[in-house]
């Protein structure tokens, strides 16, 4: 399947406003959409109880998917069209069948030991190593924050809008989008179109060495 769009929702959308009109955006598409979540307010309770209860960053690594996995669920519930997957055959079923895929990432996560166990991969990384396992995927991030039109991938590194690992993750292949608050009034309309919402990242990472796995 071809023109498939990772659309990758920031943890911070879970307490926006404009969470349910992302999602309405999103259903518009009429290009295949695949939606990975964050692990927003979930993720943060991880992150806030790892030193009171002292387990450590490979537990918290696990603990943070399955809050990516609880924010997904909530999508799920909103969603008209949204629907599990937690492969890539889910995935492409569920896009052969009209549906949007809302992925829950442990099982493939956890499988690949090429993948950081700990607080330096986030979903950010998450979704751009799931969009370089989809055939020709473009990848949209959408943030709480608009980003100027020169942006590259190392200033988003550099800003903190993406985690350490998303350059060593990200298939150098992949186009990525940055879509802000400025973009949600039109992204309906984009996606109805086969376009995608936000601005077209500047910049690609160098080649990376091939990860394992």
């Amino acid at each position: 399947m071809k023109d498939i769009v990772v659309v990758k929702f920031g943890g911070s959308c879970a307490a926006s406003p404009d969470l349910a009109r992302w999602v309405a955006a999103v259903e518009k598409a009429r290009i295949p959409v695949v939606i990975v979540p964050g692990g927003g307010p979930f993720a943060n309770t991880v992150r806030r109880y790892q030193q009171r209860i002292g387990y450590d960053d490979a537990a918290a690594h696990e603990m943070a998917i399955l809050a990516m996995e609880q924010f997904g669920c909530a999508l799920v519930s909103i969603g008209q069209r949204m629907v599990r997957a937690g492969t890539t055959d889910a995935i492409l079923a569920a896009l052969a069948d009209g549906k949007i895929p809302v992925w829950m990432p442990r099982d493939m996560v956890l499988a690949d030991p090429a993948i950081p166990k700990d607080w330096c991969v986030t979903s950010d990384s998450l979704a751009a190593w799931l969009a370089g396992r989809l055939d020709g995927a473009r990848l949209c991030l959408v943030k709480q924050i608009d980003v100027p039109d020169s942006a590259t991938v190392d200033a988003l590194v550099g800003a903190h809008l993406v985690d350490d690992c998303f350059a060593r993750l990200l298939d150098p292949a992949t186009p990525v989008y940055v879509a802000g608050p400025a973009d949600l009034a039109a992204a309906g309309l984009r996606l109805e179109e086969g376009e995608v919402p936000g601005q077209r990242v500047a910049g690609q990472p160098a080649m990376a060495p091939a990860l394992a796995g």
